[in-house]
């Protein structure tokens, strides 16, 4: 049947885009309807997700709203032109380099900016004032595999592509926990393993929901991933799975590589990694005889002081059997951001020029310069993050400039970052939300376009360039970022340079740099789509890098499957990786070590999944995960609140008693800001201390020490408008689908809690009815307030945790109330047969615990597959079927006791 005119019109508004989160890059398509809303479905020909998406990508529509957006440039918070901001950015930035000299300026931006963002930013820094000292987030998270593909491959290169983890007959997971940080790549995993029984090893201190598709757990003690693959490397040498004829003819350093791997003896390797000889000698066993065998690694390689040895510790397996470039084999780093490849491609890290070229090659420069027709060109790396910071705390960065990004909670010594961004001079923050903790730093506030409203390039894990489109107009003022860097090149006497009128220009100049003097010398070639129109830009379709002029083929397209590298003699180069500890080790006053890290519904800091209330329903609050027995000597039960410090700082978290936990060793997210809860910035824990050769952060071994935070009361509340933090010992607040949720705890005398309520609620208005509950001797006070018949709040104080049903009062706000069920709302909890639906597991269909231990124990539901038949769980993005199947094995257990 012929389509309605409705119907084709709201086909004609649909737009294939790409999400902004992590690195697998999934297509998307957007559908904006005649009353302004938008529909998000997983983009079926996109080949990076086939139309899967994950928990975030799925709730990308939730998070559009206009809410905390920045709509006007600001000027020491007053509203400013677009003409009188960028005249004072320009005036500063050129005041500060004639005054102290090109080096006392700098730009910190973001894997979330797009590749033409990048570009510009880079070509203004390098090109024009003369400086590398811009550089970007990617370094906490991928700068360790740059430098371990340069050393090992002669460039940045990554080798493989995602088809390879469904190819592969052995994936070793190392530092991944694939299926909370990159969801999507972990369903085509689980697709493969089930199709063609491919078998998976998950290296990583933590048990985390990748394990549960896992054959083989090695639960390695944090730091030691040098000493697990220096010894496979040992064993494929003793016991000859030497690829001979590859190593020869294709390699160099193979001996300096095993001598410092012989220097770990098999007792030593087993002390370090506190590995039992079996799990070893079956790893090893299993690399060893497979031949299709993947290695994918991700943050708990790369956050490491020992980050790039770490890379070249796996890579010299890979070379040393041949395993590279060919269907279902090699080392594969899985990006973290939506476009921290496309960065590392233009060059946005401090240490690279754009196009892979080397920023310390004469002839390099030389190509770059004379492309950008540039008065100067930047000699020698800049300041790397973590110095960036350091630079501009004493006083030698006198003008910064911050992109999309939030250093003051995702930096580590994040008290200090954000005392050093109060010391410069002068700060300018570009960005869309004007809530974040950098941005209240910020003498001039840019508003940015974000997600929907914004065109551009991105870059995947696999080298596949996909395009971002607006499919929303800007709010306000709002400008791209490439917009408001060409305009302050301009206002710097640069003008003839950034004269672009689209995003399309600067992509087709950047697609020419990468072709010049190229002919295969180097990896990076994307000369084909030098000449793109504008209404070709506009229509690309996902491409997979290299695209050189005249040469482009379909299909995948792999690095080094014919051995020649990009190193002057066309030899990999096998790198000597000796065994180097964390430079933090637990003791008497800090006894345990912190890992940090992402959640599975949860995005950097929070800034626009914090504002979706469905992605804060699995995990609402910071937490802590611990073993058991480290709970129980630290006299910590599930879900009390402790106390974390460092050296450095301290953070509050609630308390996750979770066996997955090496003893020993903690956990915690690293999302949550000062916006939405108190002492909970857990990079404020973190020592400034970096690997020599990358410059990346070391995040996951901090020595700490964990103790329960004495508390006098607590309290749960539920109201229509975002609350104001007070300032007590616990403040957490969290959106949830009408309104928000709050969590209190106080170490001091109990408040008044008629007081606290006004506080929090404080546009309630005439008409409110209350009901109230006070118990002086208990010490436990109970509000519900009402207007029109509708729940509008609720409150509930005590001196411990107040017995009420969470879930069942978020779903009961902004509802109606019938009077004579009013004091069940007093309550806390559902009277009658009504049933509270605990915590929620997923997340798509707010499907609660409780309801699932009962399809499974009085419904008989005993796979995931029936859970979906009868609750939808698990049916949508599929994030959350790890935590049904261990719901599932724990019932299991149950049953067979």
């Amino acid at each position: 049947m012929q389509k309605s005119l409705e119907d084709r019109a709201q086909s004609a508004r649909a737009v294939r885009t790409t999400c902004p989160y992590c690195g697998v890059g999934c297509g998307v398509i957007a559908a904006r309807r005649a009353d302004g809303s938008v529909t998000i479905t997983g983009d079926p020909e996109h080949p990076a997700n086939f139309g899967r998406l994950c928990s975030k990508g799925a709730a990308l529509a939730d998070t559009l709203g206009l809410e905390g957006r920045i709509l006007h440039p600001l000027i020491d918070g007053t509203r400013a032109s677009w003409d009188e901001a960028l005249d004072v950015v320009a005036a500063r930035f050129s005041g500060a380099i004639a005054e102290h000299g090109p080096e006392s300026v700098a730009l910190y931006i973001s894997g979330q900016l797009l590749t033409e963002d990048y570009y510009v930013a880079n070509k203004l820094m390098k090109g024009f004032i003369g400086s590398s000292n811009i550089d970007t987030n990617s370094r906490l998270c991928m700068a360790s595999s740059v430098a371990g593909h340069k050393r090992a491959f002669g460039a940045d290169t990554v080798p493989g592509v995602y088809e390879d983890l469904e190819c592969a007959d052995l994936v070793v997971l190392v530092g991944s926990n694939l299926a909370w940080c990159h969801p999507v790549l972990f369903q085509r995993l689980s697709a493969a393993k089930e199709a063609r029984g491919t078998r998976i090893v998950v290296v990583d201190p933590r048990r985390t929901a990748t394990c549960d598709i896992a054959d083989l757990h090695l639960p390695i003690a944090p730091g030691s991933d040098v000493a697990l693959f220096s010894g496979l490397l040992v064993h494929l040498a003793e016991r000859g799975y030497l690829d001979q004829t590859f190593v020869e003819t294709h390699t160099s350093g193979l001996d300096a590589a095993l001598s410092a791997a012989h220097a770990l003896s098999r007792d030593r390797l087993v002390r370090l990694t506190t590995l039992s000889p079996e799990l070893i000698a079956q790893f090893y066993d299993w690399f060893s005889t497979t031949e299709r065998v993947v290695t994918v690694y991700s943050q708990g390689v790369n956050q490491s002081s020992a980050g790039t040895d770490k890379v070249n510790a796996i890579i010299n397996c890979h070379l040393a059997t041949g395993r590279i470039g060919r269907p279902g084999m090699g080392p594969f780093s899985i990006t973290g951001q939506p476009n921290a490849m496309g960065g590392r491609e233009v060059g946005g890290l401090a240490t690279m020029l754009a196009a892979h070229l080397d920023l310390e090659n004469a002839d390099h420069r030389r190509i770059v310069q004379t492309l950008w027709q540039s008065p100067r060109i930047a000699e020698k790396p800049g300041l790397k993050a973590v110095d960036l910071f350091q630079a501009a705390a004493d006083g030698r960065i006198k003008a910064l400039w911050i992109m999309a990004t939030n250093p003051v909670d995702s930096v580590p010594d994040a008290d200090r970052v954000r005392e050093a961004i109060r010391r410069c001079p002068f700060v300018v923050v570009s960005d869309i939300y004007n809530h974040t903790d950098t941005a209240t730093l910020a003498h001039v506030l840019l508003p940015s376009t974000g997600w929907g409203e914004k065109d551009g390039i991105v870059t995947n894990s696999e080298r596949r360039l996909s395009r971002q489109r607006s499919f929303l107009p800007p709010p306000g003022e709002a400008r791209p970022d490439w917009w408001q860097l060409a305009q302050v090149a301009r206002r710097m006497g640069f003008a003839r340079a950034f004269a672009w009128s689209s995003p399309a220009e600067i992509f087709t100049e950047y697609a020419a740099l990468t072709g010049v003097a190229n002919d295969g010398a180097r990896d990076l070639d994307l000369g084909a789509l030098a000449g793109l129109t504008a209404a070709d830009y506009d229509a690309l379709a996902p491409v997979q890098w290299p695209v050189p002029a005249g040469k482009v083929t379909a299909g995948p397209k792999r690095f080094f499957a014919d051995g020649r590298f990009f190193t002057p003699d066309a030899r990999a180069r096998f790198i000597a990786t000796p065994y180097r500890p964390p430079a933090a080790q637990p003791g008497e006053r800090f006894p345990f070590l912190l890992n940090t890290g992402r959640i599975r519904d949860q995005w950097h800091t929070m800034t626009r999944t914090g504002r979706a209330a469905r992605l804060m329903s699995h995990r609402s609050e910071p937490f802590i995960d611990m073993h058991p027995a480290d709970a129980d000597r630290r006299g910590l039960r599930d879900g009390a609140i402790a106390e974390i410090e460092s050296e450095r700082g301290r953070c509050v978290a609630r308390v996750r008693v979770d066996s997955g936990q090496r003893q020993g060793e903690v956990f915690l997210p690293f999302h949550w800001t000062d916006d939405v809860a108190r002492h909970a910035r857990v990079d404020v824990l973190v020592a400034p201390v970096t690997d020599p050769v990358s410059g990346q952060p070391e995040l996951k071994a901090t020595a700490v020490d964990v103790r329960p935070l004495r508390l006098s009361w607590h309290a749960f509340g539920v109201m229509l408008g975002k609350p104001v933090l007070p300032s007590c010992a616990y403040a957490v607040c969290a959106p949830i689908p009408s309104g928000w949720q709050i969590m209190l705890a106080g170490a001091d005398d109990l408040p008044d809690a008629e007081s606290v309520v006004k506080r929090l609620m404080d546009d309630l208005g005439e008409g409110c009815e209350q009901l109230a509950y006070h118990d002086r001797g208990r010490g436990e006070s109970r509000r519900a307030l009402f207007k029109e018949n509708r729940l509008i709040g609720a409150f509930f104080l005590a001196r411990t945790e107040p017995a009420v049903a969470h879930q069942w009062l978020i779903e009961l706000l902004g509802s109606e109330i019938p009077v004579p069920e009013r004091l069940s709302v007093l309550a806390g909890r559902p009277g009658g047969p009504q049933r509270e639906k605990g915590p929620i597991v997923c997340a798509c269909f707010a499907v609660g615990r409780s309801e699932i231990i009962e399809a499974i124990v009085r419904h008989g539901c005993r796979t995931t597959a029936d859970l979906g038949a009868r609750l939808q769980a698990g049916s949508n993005c599929g994030s959350c079927r790890p935590e049904l199947g261990k719901l599932l094995h724990e019932a299991r257990l149950a049953h067979a006791g």
